[in-house]
């Protein structure tokens, strides 16, 4: 079993329609359902996939995604240690304040697997991720 850690636009593939990234998405997954594995994310994840139905009054769109994130995955708080990861994360000026939130939150709660669409992001160390990938580069 693995703790892996998605990146918010993972939930916007499965949860809408991306074509090849929704499909991606949706058999890692599968694969991670299989395996046992433990999926993780942040509360920030949360408030991010909010944004769009909000945008457009979609009250029960947002009840949806809100149960299906925090039923099917571990909700990562913002706290201090992952607060103090995360200004350690930002001296480096390449990675901007929401992406430095979730690396610092999948840092603080020991993730084995940060997948992202973000390729910025893949191959970056992070104290307590073991490998950042992108989506496309995920070994299923």
């Amino acid at each position: 079993m693995s703790r892996i850690f998605w990146d918010t636009n993972l939930f916007i593939y499965l949860f809408e329609d991306y074509g090849r990234l929704s499909a991606l998405t949706a058999r890692l997954r599968e694969r991670m359902i299989d395996r046992g594995d433990q999926l993780l994310t942040s509360t920030l994840t949360v408030g991010e996939v909010l944004v769009k139905p909000k945008k457009t009054g979609e009250d029960a769109v947002c009840d949806t995604y809100e149960r299906a994130i925090a039923s099917s995955a571990l909700l990562i708080p913002f706290d201090l240690k992952a607060a103090r990861k995360y200004a350690s994360l930002r001296l480096d000026r390449g990675i901007k304040p929401p992406d430095a939130i979730q690396l610092a939150c999948a840092g603080a709660a020991g993730t084995d697997l940060f997948v992202t669409n973000d390729g910025r992001l893949q191959g970056k160390k992070i104290d307590g991720i073991q490998f950042i990938v992108a989506l496309g580069q995920v070994p299923m």
